[in-house]
């Protein structure tokens, strides 16, 4: 009885402490926002979109396959399209192609802002033309909706800002704090002649910034599980990019007398052993703050699971890691995409080689990914190399609790009120990555709305955006810009 009589105690004790943390949960969400003042944006800001969308602005890997004259044409598009800016705003080129606008505040002492975007565009993919409902760089427009690569990825947020930036300088309107406008022109390969060169010379020139604000997030419309509002993801940070290359030699020989294990055997089991190996889940690289924010807006059930992570981390990382994405966002992800090895169907290939991926989790680094990949394979038969021509570290996490994070809510929740906001991990890489040295509050948000069929688009077929959500996006820099001034 007097065990009976103690776990009685410490279940009451449990459900208190659950029942307090839940009623301490409380919600994140700014309630004191008034709309978003409308902005007049008239056809003439659609069709100069259409114009820097019907231009190629694709980027390659192997630069020399670029054709930089339309790059070129880009750039004197801006020109002719936004007059005041080129007038009152100092402009700096970087590397031909990447931007810099600066727009003065009146006062000095307030760190800049900075807004960015990239305006290249992937390929499309050879034979998927015919997939498009109209050709990807038409620039057609269609029930409401405007068709090209880049519409989503990321033109629409360059040509935003720009519109934005000149409509605030039609108004007489001047900035206290001064805004910079940075835009890269190979986002989609490296970054490294556009946003890595920008932010390389406001680092020399001692800029500090209060906060930075580029792609990566998105306005989910179609909700998270539990929650049936749209939901509007900043991503606080990124994960880290590296490839490693895996690679074993043996003697070869006639594919009739094969050794008890070939140089393919040898890579398939290693790739193997890391595919049943994974990364240890874990939810303090920007999920825990995600579910703070997200977990006072759920039903009650969920409720107490979100307040209570110190007991229910266990149960909330088995039920995301069914998902693919749900386990991406909880670990450094393992993915291999290259495998060559042999050249006839009767001879042992004498190499072979396979490439990982991996999409690294703040908290971790390249050093600890190459240890992780060592003692899992566990091999000397076979030579472990980390691609030198694209690696980077995971981002540091910004806070949410900073002004900039705050001023990106309330604008949020001024054009877009019924929108449940949140700080989330973006999985991909973007270009804000290089401005860390000059900003310790970095975030990725595209005030763009999206369902699971649209995010698909990003790099697909069909690429595509409203026209009323483009005519929004203005609006929405158009306020971020004066809520970011004191």
């Amino acid at each position: 009885m007097k065990r009976l009589r103690w776990l009685l105690i410490g279940l009451a004790v449990l459900m208190g402490v659950l029942v307090l943390n839940t009623l301490r949960s409380s919600s994140k969400q700014l309630t004191d926002v008034p709309p978003a003042p409308a902005v007049s944006v008239g056809d003439s800001a659609i069709n100069r979109l259409v114009k820097a969308l019907q231009l190629r602005t694709v980027s390659y890997s192997d630069y020399s396959l670029t054709d930089t004259t339309q790059f070129e044409k880009f750039l004197t598009l801006l020109q002719q399209s936004f007059p005041r800016i080129h007038r009152q705003l100092k402009r700096e080129t970087f590397n031909q192609y990447g931007l810099l606008y600066e727009w003065k505040g009146q006062n000095p002492a307030l760190k800049p802002v900075l807004l960015m975007g990239h305006y290249d565009v992937v390929p499309v993919i050879q034979g998927t033309q015919k997939m498009w409902k109209k050709p990807p760089f038409g620039g057609l427009i269609e029930d409401g909706f405007l068709y090209g690569r880049g519409t989503l990825d990321d033109k629409s947020s360059v040509m935003a800002q720009l519109e934005a930036v000149e409509w605030l300088l039609s108004t007489g309107f001047r900035p206290e704090r001064t805004v910079f406008l940075a835009y890269g022109q190979d986002e989609e390969v490296t970054g490294f002649r556009g946003a890595q060169t920008i932010a390389a010379a406001l680092a020399q020139r001692k800029v500090s910034l209060e906060y930075v604000l580029d792609e990566g997030g998105v306005l989910k419309t179609d909700g998270i599980p539990g929650l049936t509002k749209p939901v509007a993801l900043i991503g606080i940070g990124e994960k880290g990019y590296a490839s490693i290359e895996l690679t074993t030699v043996s003697k070869g020989g006639h594919s009739s007398m094969p050794p008890k294990q070939t140089s393919i055997g040898l890579i398939a089991e290693a790739v193997s052993k890391l595919e049943k190996n994974p990364f240890p889940a874990r939810l303090d690289a920007g999920l825990d703050q995600m579910f703070t924010y997200i977990g006072p807006e759920m039903p009650v059930g969920q409720r107490i699971v979100f307040a209570n992570q110190w007991l229910f981390a266990p149960l909330i990382s088995r039920i995301m890691v069914q998902s693919n994405s749900g386990s991406a966002a909880l670990r450094t992800t393992t993915a291999p995409t290259i495998f060559q090895a042999g050249v006839k169907d009767n001879v042992l290939p004498i190499e072979a080689t396979a490439t990982i991926n991996f999409r690294i989790l703040p908290g971790e680094t390249v050093e600890t990914v190459v240890k992780h990949v060592k003692e899992v394979i566990d091999d000397e038969r076979i030579r472990i190399n980390v691609l030198k021509k694209f690696i980077s570290e995971p981002s540091p996490v910004s806070d949410p609790a900073a002004p900039g994070f705050e001023r990106i809510h309330r604008t949020i929740k001024g054009v877009f009120p019924e929108t449940i906001v949140t700080p989330y991990l973006t999985l991909g890489g973007t270009d804000s990555r290089f401005y860390a040295p000059v900003c310790s509050q970095i975030y990725r948000f595209s005030p763009t709305p999206m369902n699971d069929e649209d995010t698909q688009r990003v790099h697909g077929t069909n690429e595509r955006i409203s026209l009323k959500d483009y005519r929004n996006m203005i609006r929405f820099y158009v306020t971020l810009i004066r809520n970011s001034q004191p």
